[in-house]
């Protein structure tokens, strides 16, 4: 089942990850497989745990990530669950926790004894708790790029401090007056780039 899509504005401060983390957790012989991954790998990796786990008997998901505007995008799908018992749950614990930009994957494999829907929606709940408890978070922020145009006897003293600034440069045009940087990261940071 897809549950409908819900928008609002973010909270002030919100986490995110940068790296994938998985945990198991085991309810009444059923294993709960739970994967918290990037929005950005987030299809791809339900595709190839579709494959990895084709044996399983749910793949549940749900996701939150931060659109252009401000606002979050954020659903969840059953797949297979009944009603309301999987993958809202899961959506809850990261509206809780604060994450963006992420997804949630619980890979489970039924071990013989029904849960009840109570039973499943604590399960689901508790290992994706699980997973983003242990999972490396860190601040979120708006990423932006921006392009300035600069000569270039200033182009090494505006690249120092793109560097300092753990700022990525993604790309030089050299052109007639000197050279276009354009660089990317967060707002706040990109924002204080003095040329």
């Amino acid at each position: 089942m897809v549950f409908k899509k819900y928008s609002h504005n973010p909270p002030m401060t919100m986490l995110t990850i940068t790296h994938e983390h998985q945990i198991e957790t085991e309810e009444k012989k059923s294993r709960f497989i739970a994967f918290l991954v990037p929005i950005d790998t987030f299809e791809n990796r339900l595709k190839e745990l579709r494959v990895e786990h084709r044996k399983a008997s749910h793949h549940v998901t749900a996701f939150r990530h931060v659109m252009e505007d401000g606002r979050i995008d954020e659903g969840a799908k059953d797949d297979g669950e009944p009603a309301g018992t999987s993958g809202m749950p899961i959506l809850k614990v990261m509206q809780g926790a604060k994450i963006v930009d992420c997804g949630i994957i619980v890979v489970r494999y039924f071990g013989g004894t029904k849960l009840g829907t109570g039973g499943l929606a604590r399960a689901y709940s508790k290992a994706a708790k699980h997973t983003i408890d242990g999972a490396k978070k860190t601040t979120w922020h708006k990423w932006i790029e921006r392009t300035v145009v600069c000569g270039f006897e200033a182009m090494s003293a505006i690249e120092k401090q793109i560097s300092n600034l753990d700022l990525n440069v993604t790309q030089r045009v050299f052109i007639s007056e000197g050279v276009e940087l354009t660089f990317e990261g967060p707002e706040k940071t990109v924002k204080t780039v003095l040329v």
